[in-house]
């Protein structure tokens, strides 16, 4: 459930205008597993001006959803549907008439080894480990 929640928290962290800390979280574990299959986040930053959550949740029974949904105080809203393949901006579906954001990452991966270089976001990382680090586990039924 963090392996997609991360993409989430990589997106957060990209856009949000301070830091974001877990202030809690709610795990669901299987009785028969050690790691988590939903999580309830709350987040805590100085920067905000209203509450900061994350719901992630893999028992979903019907077809796979990867939605990620951001509300601003200046009631900016995008959703991102199918993975990222769709981006609705207030309401508007935005064309993706471009090659993809793969061109780009792979330029920028030669770029980064012609330089000798690395580049690593470690913020999304420790947000995941935060939330295991200061959960509350919650057993549920195994799926």
């Amino acid at each position: 459930m963090f392996d997609p929640g991360i993409n989430a928290f990589s997106i957060a962290t990209r856009i949000f205008p301070g830091g974001l800390f877990v202030r809690s979280a709610d795990l669901n574990v299987p009785r028969n597993s050690q790691t988590p299959i939903a999580a309830d986040v709350a987040f805590f930053s100085p920067e905000a001006d209203g509450p900061l959550t994350a719901s992630l949740d893999w028992r979903r029974s019907e077809d796979e959803e990867w939605t990620i949904t951001v509300e601003t105080s200046d009631a900016t809203s995008l959703r991102l549907e199918n993975g990222g393949s769709k981006l609705i901006l207030n309401g508007e579906v935005r064309d993706d008439d471009g090659p993809g954001e793969y061109p780009g990452i792979y330029a920028q991966f030669v770029d980064l080894i012609d330089q000798r270089a690395s580049l690593v976001d470690v913020a999304p990382l420790r947000l995941v480990a935060d939330c295991l680090l200061v959960g509350r586990r919650i057993e549920v039924d195994p799926v």
